[in-house]
């Protein structure tokens, strides 16, 4: 693959043109996601085959590897990530920004698993999916920075990280999560 591999482009050569096909994809990449967000990097292939309600020759048509399955799981959230930023670019700039981050909390359940399957190893499409992230994240920080809601001092890269440290934490439940977002997120406002 290039190293100028586009999320979007790589989504768009892996899903099949026959609607049935595609349709199997969707449900493989639905089922994969909620497999990875429940039982991590160890999810079972029968288990993701089942779920999406076809036999594991589907699958593994769709997805030759593990690694694969990964990828694309991994591609299709954080294409997922760039849609709701362009959905929310509308909103004010406090509650795009906010929006799209809450966002970005669940898809980390996703990532955290992919991550750990594949530890140390980079590719060419998580390499591209992290721009993307970034290219998401950028506009609607730059629209809250500029209207003076958010500190001028905070990078993408700053914000992306202190979220994914707040969602990487065990919380013993979603409530205790978003509290604590919350209050990170005050830090991150201006305060006007």
């Amino acid at each position: 693959m290039s190293e100028q591999v586009v999320v979007s482009e790589f989504l768009a050569a892996q899903r099949p043109r026959r609607a049935d096909a595609a349709r199997n994809f969707d449900a493989l990449l639905a089922a994969a996601r909620e497999a990875f967000a429940e039982h991590g990097a160890d999810a079972s292939l029968e288990d993701i085959a089942r779920r999406a309600g076809v036999g594991i020759g589907t699958l593994y048509r769709n997805f030759p590897t593990r690694r694969h399955l990964f990828e694309t799981v991994y591609a299709n959230e954080v294409n997922d990530l760039s849609l709701v930023a362009e959905e929310l670019s509308g909103e004010p700039p406090w509650q795009a920004l906010t929006g799209w981050l809450r966002r970005f909390v669940a898809y980390t359940l996703t990532k955290r698993a992919i991550r750990e399957a594949l530890e140390g190893e980079e590719s060419d499409v998580f390499l591209a999916c992290r721009q993307s992230m970034y290219d998401a994240a950028e506009p609607l920080l730059s629209r809250a920075q500029e209207s003076g809601e958010v500190r001028q001092d905070m990078s993408v890269d700053d914000l992306l990280r202190l979220v994914s440290g707040i969602s990487s934490v065990a919380f013993p439940d979603e409530e205790q999560r978003d509290r604590v977002l919350g209050i990170a997120l005050d830090g991150v406002r201006t305060g006007r």
